[in-house]
C-alpha cells in the first residue's frame, strides 16, 4: 500500500500534531464525496456537514498535501484575473455577483479560524507592492475598483510609507489591503480537517480516487474501496491527474518555488516587516513573502510550466530574496520546497457541473487560499438547490490551451518570458 508523506517543507516541520487519518477499505455510503482534502474539499465538506449532508472525504496522499499546503501563506482578495477583466468579458449581472464575491473567501477563513479556534498563526495585512510607475498606476486603478464593489480597507503608500512596512529600496510605492494577511497554510487546513470531523465527516488519506462510475448513483473507486454517492465533488486541482479526462483538457499544472530562511531572530525581522505584513510585488512573475511566527522569512515565486521538480530551488530563489533584502545575504536557508497550482488559460477558476451530480471546481491559476474557501460555499450551496453564484462561475468562458496538451507547455512558457521581459523593463 503507497504512503505518501508530506514533502520536505517548513510547514511540513512546524504542523501542529495529528493522527493518521485511515485508508478507505470496503463500501462505503453517503451523500456527498468528496475528491481532494485540499482547502476546496475542506471548505465544501464544512459547508455541506453544517447544512445536514453526510460527507465523505477522499485523499490521494495527506490533508493539505498539494498547494493547500505548500503556498505561500497569504490571504489576498479577488481572483488571478481581477474583477475588471471579468467585467469585458461576461454581461453586468453575472459580474456584479463575481465581484461581490471577490472579497468573501478571507472572510470565510476568518471566520472558520474563529469558530473553529483553529492554530494557524493568522495575521492582517497584505501589501502589494509597486516596482515602478506603471505598477503604482495599477495600485490605484485597483483601489478604485475594490471600492466601487465596496471593498474599503485599502490604503495608498507613497515612497515614504511603503518603507515603513518593508524594508526593500526597490518600491516606489503600494497598496495596504488590512483585509489581507497571512496564516500558516498546513495548519489552516488541518484545523479544517478537523472541523468536519467534529462534524461528523470522514475524511480517508492514503485513499486516491483511481476511477468514477458515473449514473444516477455514482461510485468512487480506490485501490482498496469504494464510495457510493448521491453527489460528487471534484477537488483535485493540479493533483487531480486525469482521473476526469475533460477537466484535464483545458488546464495545466505549474509549479511555484519557496525557500525559508533560518530564524532570523525578533531584532532582524522587526527590521525587514515591522509591522509583520505579507507583501507581493506588481510583476507578472512576481515575488511573495513574509514572516513566520518563530521569525523566518519565507520568500517564494518563479512559475515552471508543466509542474516539473527543479533540481536546486534555492538557488533559483535566493537570487530574488537577495535583490529584496541584501542584509540576508549570510543567512542559511532551512527548507526549499516546490508545489503546483493549476493553471486555466484565462486565469480564472473553472467551475461546472458533468452530468447532474458531479460537480467541480478548478484552476485558482496561483490564487487559491481565499478562492478556494469561497468554492467550497458556492458548490455546496449548488448542492443545496441554490445556483445563482454557482452559476455566475460556471458562466465564465473557457478555452484550451492552443496546441492541445503537448504543446500548451512551451506555450505558456514563451508567454511567460515575453511578460517577464516586461516585468524587466518595467513595460
Amino acid at each position: 500500500m503507497a504512503n505518501t508523506p508530506y514533502p520536505q517543507s517548513y510547514y511540513a516541520a512546524s504542523a501542529n500534531a495529528v493522527a493518521p487519518r485511515p485508508v478507505l477499505q470496503g463500501e462505503v455510503e453517503t451523500d456527498v464525496c468528496v475528491i481532494g482534502a485540499g482547502y476546496t474539499g475542506l471548505s465544501s465538506a464544512l459547508f455541506l456537514l453544517e447544512n445536514g449532508f453526510r460527507v465523505t472525504v477522499l485523499e490521494a496522499a495527506k490533508v493539505g498535501f498539494g498547494a493547500s499546503g505548500r503556498n505561500g501563506g497569504q490571504i489576498v482578495n479577488s481572483y488571478s484575473r481581477d474583477i475588471d477583466v471579468i467585467e469585458r468579458s461576461v454581461g453586468p449581472q453575472q459580474a456584479q455577483l463575481l465581484g461581490q464575491m471577490a472579497f468573501e473567501g478571507g472572510r470565510i477563513i476568518r471566520e472558520r479560524v474563529a469558530k473553529y479556534q483553529i492554530q494557524c498563526d493568522l495575521k492582517d495585512g497584505g501589501v502589494f507592492a509597486a516596482l515602478n510607475s506603471k505598477h503604482m498606476g495599477h495600485l490605484e486603478s485597483q483601489k478604485r475598483l475594490w471600492e466601487r464593489y465596496g471593498h474599503t480597507q485599502l490604503e495608498l503608500l507613497d515612497e515614504r510609507r511603503i518603507r515603513e512596512v518593508v524594508a526593500c529600496d526597490n518600491y516606489v510605492g503600494g497598496l495596504l489591503d488590512m483585509s489581507g494577511g497571512h496564516i500558516h497554510p498546513l495548519n489552516l487546513a488541518l484545523g479544517e480537517a478537523a472541523a468536519v470531523e467534529s462534524l461528523g465527516g470522514t475524511i480517508y488519506e492514503q485513499s486516491a480516487a483511481v476511477r468514477i462510475e458515473r449514473g444516477a448513483n455514482p461510485v468512487v473507486h480506490t485501490a482498496e474501496g469504494r464510495v457510493r454517492a448521491k453527489f460528487i465533488i471534484v477537488a483535485g486541482n493540479a493533483y487531480l491527474g486525469n482521473l476526469v479526462p475533460e477537466l484535464a483538457a483545458k488546464s495545466m499544472p505549474c509549479g511555484t518555488q519557496v525557500i525559508t530562511t533560518a530564524p532570523l531572530g525578533d531584532d532582524v525581522a522587526k527590521t525587514l516587516l515591522p509591522q509583520d505584513y505579507c507583501v507581493e510585488d506588481c510583476n507578472y512573475l512576481l515575488d511573495y513573502y513574509r514572516l513566520t511566527s518563530d521569525k523566518r522569512l519565507i520568500f517564494g515565486g518563479g512559475v515552471v510550466y508543466g509542474a516539473r521538480d527543479p533540481a536546486n530551488i534555492e538557488a533559483i530563489i535566493r537570487p530574488k530574496m537577495l535583490k529584496a533584502f541584501p542584509q540576508l545575504k549570510d543567512v542559511k536557508i532551512d527548507y526549499a520546497w516546490t508545489g503546483n497550482f493549476l493553471l486555466t488559460l484565462s486565469r480564472l477558476p473553472q467551475v461546472g457541473r458533468l452530468g447532474d451530480n458531479i460537480y467541480y471546481s478548478q484552476g485558482c491559476s496561483g490564487h487559491g487560499v481565499t478562492y478556494t474557501h469561497l468554492a467550497g460555499k458556492v458548490l455546496a450551496e449548488a448542492l443545496r438547490g441554490q445556483a445563482e453564484r454557482f452559476d455566475a462561475f460556471a458562466g465564465l468562458p473557457h478555452y484550451p490551451f492552443p496546441g492541445g496538451q503537448m504543446l500548451r507547455t512551451p506555450f505558456a512558457a514563451l508567454g511567460a518570458w515575453y511578460y517577464g521581459l516586461r516585468d524587466k523593463f518595467g513595460m
